[in-house]
């Protein structure tokens, strides 16, 4: 007698469940079980609260509108970091208030990021020098400030670096948005939220292009596992107090001002040094691709995921109605296979790549990664424009342009 197909279902609703119960209690323990990082310093967040009048007044005088036209007041973080830069700074040449906050932290070299802030200093966005998981700075800057958006931003990155040091993962990519969350939920009236998923999140996926409907339980690394996470909490909070929350997962991002743990990037300097760059391929001497999206087609889909974010329904942390919950894939749709990264950057830089094509190594990195961005396209208006060979020759001149001859940064 064949059973009722509505068993099965619920046997399939039953391993889902029991999956994210464990994949919790698993993130659980890696943030109980390793050393976790210092707190901040009393003094050092008595300092931030009473910063005094002027630093108030920097805050306010960031985030005021530009523009009759414009009436968000958005906060970054993360902000002086690659995307969060640039994000930061798109929206405030388009009359938005925008004030960002950056820990600074030595995950690559500060100097880039000083530099960054810098830049976004000119253009009159401030940068608070401070960590996300300080629940008192945020909460100041809730008090000066009624954001109607938070672009959160601020995030461990790497793949590979998470085998080293695996606390600043969950520390950062799940405790960090917790506390971005208790402060939007707490906040009067609550903020919008569009958050830095991760392409990662599709792990050992085989179907492409990925899918926003695709599966995303298989994580290949633990800083897919703790974007993954950061999905399941967005759901929760969302769900318990009304807030509006959309998540991007970006693939592999590129362009000026990147960050130095990129391949591009660190092709680019190894090459223009002489040293020999190391080039993995997958099973069976496959070819390793990515869908390489350069940033300014990155940042126009945070601008528009950030346009057409709904109203949280929720006040002083108690839901009033149902609220938006969206995820997006952000993409090029044309994966590119490393070895022709690599013969772009010959003829950009003018200098004959050393190459030695090694097996890949179980790091966590996956062989390929290719966006479907067909919601984007409906829902954001998202239409990516740079192909590889375009982006890469902007982010080259900028390269050269950034360092000297001599390996010394210029002087801004």
């Amino acid at each position: 007698m064949d059973k009722p197909p509505y068993l099965h279902r619920s046997r399939f609703f039953s391993r889902t469940k029991l999956l994210t119960f464990w994949t919790l209690i698993f993130l659980g323990l890696l943030f109980f079980l390793f050393p976790r990082s210092p707190p901040l310093s009393a003094d050092r967040t008595r300092r931030f609260l009473q910063a005094g009048p002027v630093w108030e007044n920097r805050i306010r005088d960031s985030t005021r509108p530009q523009s009759h036209s414009r009436s968000h007041r958005v906060l970054v973080t993360g902000a002086a970091g690659f995307v969060g830069f640039h994000v930061s700074l798109a929206l405030k040449r388009r009359g938005d208030g925008v004030v960002g906050i950056d820990n600074f932290n030595a995950y690559y070299d500060t100097s880039l990021k000083r530099s960054r802030a810098a830049l976004l200093d000119r253009a009159g966005v401030f940068v608070v020098e401070g960590d996300v998981n300080d629940g008192a700075l945020l909460g100041k800057l809730f008090e000066l400030v009624k954001f109607t958006h938070v672009m959160h931003l601020a995030a461990q990155a790497g793949v590979r670096y998470a085998m080293k040091n695996p606390n600043s993962y969950v520390q950062s990519n799940i405790g960090g948005f917790v506390s971005v969350l208790e402060a939007c939920k707490s906040a009067n009236p609550q903020p919008a939220i569009v958050w830095a998923s991760s392409s990662s999140v599709y792990g050992l996926n085989s179907r492409v292009p990925f899918s926003e409907r695709d599966r995303t339980d298989q994580p290949a690394s633990l800083y897919a596992a703790t974007k993954k996470a950061g999905e399941e909490i967005a759901h929760t909070y969302n769900h318990i107090y009304g807030l509006s929350i959309t998540g991007l997962r970006f693939f592999t991002v590129y362009g000026p001002w990147g960050r130095p743990d990129m391949a591009y990037f660190f092709f680019t300097k190894d090459i223009l040094k002489g040293k020999t760059i190391k080039i993995f391929e997958g099973p069976n001497h496959s070819s390793v691709a990515r869908d390489f999206t350069y940033i300014d087609d990155i940042v126009k889909g945070c601008l528009g995921a950030l346009d057409t974010a709904g109203k949280s329904t929720g006040s002083g942390g108690k839901k009033k109605g149902k609220a938006q919950l969206r995820v997006f894939n952000l993409g090029n749709t044309s994966p590119v296979v490393v070895s022709k990264l690599v013969t772009i950057l010959e003829k950009l830089l003018q200098v004959k790549a050393k190459k030695i094509v090694l097996p890949m190594p179980r790091n966590g990195d996956v062989p390929f990664t290719h966006a479907n961005i067909t919601l984007a396209q409906k829902e954001l208006g998202y239409k990516p424009t740079t192909d590889l060979q375009t982006g890469l020759k902007k982010f080259v001149d900028w390269y050269l342009l950034y360092y000297s001859k001599s390996g010394k940064k210029i002087v801004l």
